[in-house]
């Protein structure tokens, strides 16, 4: 895998900046380093970025009001940073559209791995998309634009989706009427196996079935198998690229 991604670290703690970015460097990545939302939202706009790396717990806007506001402007991938004593934080983040998170204390190798799958599946789904000249996926009166990597309703709004949520929807619309279970899911959008209190998985359908305007009492696009896993339960037909 190309190691020349550009990472953009935000920490306002000077000493792990510097040690994030000397051990990224060192395994072929190009670092770049932000203290606050300010000085990230400069190098967002002065920068080709490939990630972001944000610390929760930031001064002025924390790093979930970050995280929304990119999310808004961008699919761009972004691994958090929480408090291992602080669950809920985790939830939030993926909430606010974080691809993946990670516990502080941790070990820079670790998220050197996280990293890697982050991009990885990121640039896979990308060449997969440009090998097959596939350029939507419709199901149900909705289109997917593998192009833009965003939602159209069936009254032609165009919904906005997270890099976790373009993902795992591309993974049931490439799975339709596949019953795939929480293990599977995660390990296909976040490259690991599930623990027994990980809720990532639910809290992205949940997130997907809102933007899908499902009944969360009675989906029907996505729907639950009880002791299964989850179901892609339309029909989708590929759009080419012409």
């Amino acid at each position: 895998m190309d190691t020349s991604s550009k990472i953009l670290i935000v920490d306002d703690d000077r000493d792990i900046r510097s040690l994030l970015a000397d051990y990224l460097d060192g395994h072929g990545y190009s670092t770049m380093m932000a203290a606050d939302g300010n000085a990230m939202w400069a190098a967002l706009d002065a920068h080709q970025v490939d990630l972001v790396v944000l610390d929760l717990n930031l001064p002025g806007d924390d790093g979930l009001t970050l995280c929304r506001n990119l999310r808004a402007k961008s699919s761009m991938p972004v691994i958090m940073l929480t408090a291992r004593s602080e669950p809920l934080d985790r939830i939030l983040g993926l909430e606010m559209g974080a691809d993946d998170y990670l516990p502080k204390p941790f070990e820079p190798r670790e998220l050197l791995a996280r990293i890697r799958s982050v991009l990885r599946r990121t640039q896979s789904a990308a060449l997969a998309s440009d090998g097959e000249q596939i350029q939507r996926l419709k199901f149900a009166g909705w289109t997917l634009d593998l192009t833009a990597r965003h939602l159209i309703s069936p009254d032609d709004m165009v919904i906005a989706l997270s890099g976790a949520e373009f993902r795992m929807l591309t993974i049931f619309l490439d799975h339709p009427n596949r019953i795939l279970n929480r293990d599977q899911l995660l390990n296909m959008t976040h490259g690991r196996d599930a623990d027994p209190f990980d809720r990532s998985i639910d809290i992205q359908i949940s997130r997907l079935r809102q933007k899908l305007r499902e009944d969360a009492r009675s989906p029907q696009i996505i729907k639950t198998v009880r002791n299964g896993g989850y179901v892609l339960s339309v029909t989708v037909t590929a759009e080419h690229a012409t």
